[in-house]
């Protein structure tokens, strides 16, 4: 099948799919007589996996190694585990970092009076340099 038929059946882009064999994520498909790629149902299977991974958050690098562990029948589960913990250590880090830049806007807007008036405390607070710099 072509290319464009695999990404109607993945759901990913022609150029992203080209991007993830450019960079050997995935491997590139045989190409036919005609020197078109001929993808088959393993390279939609590959795609997906990491269409899935890649919607879960997962690095290119982390989707390198998660395939590497998924085509590894000898491999630990314990390795497919760290990497999804150290994920979730990540997750966690930018939940709490997006918690303090919400926090920061409510606080801002808040002070905002949202009148006619050129006074803004968000653009104030936005032009203060911050303590240390």
């Amino acid at each position: 099948m072509n290319i464009g038929e695999v990404a109607r059946r993945t759901g990913m882009p022609p150029k992203t799919i080209r991007y993830y064999e450019e960079i050997a994520l995935v491997p590139s498909p045989v190409r036919g007589a005609n020197g078109y790629r001929q993808y088959t149902n393993d390279n939609i299977s590959m795609l997906d996996f990491v269409s899935r991974a890649r919607s879960l958050g997962f690095t290119v690098e982390e989707c390198r190694n998660l395939l590497a562990l998924y085509e590894d029948r000898g491999r630990a589960s314990a390795d497919v585990r760290a990497i999804a913990q150290t994920h979730i250590e990540h997750i966690d880090a930018k939940l709490k970092e997006l918690a303090a830049m919400r926090a920061t806007l409510s606080t801002l807007v808040s002070k905002c009076k949202g009148d006619d008036r050129p006074t803004c405390p968000i653009l104030e607070e936005l032009a203060t340099p911050p303590i240390g710099s």
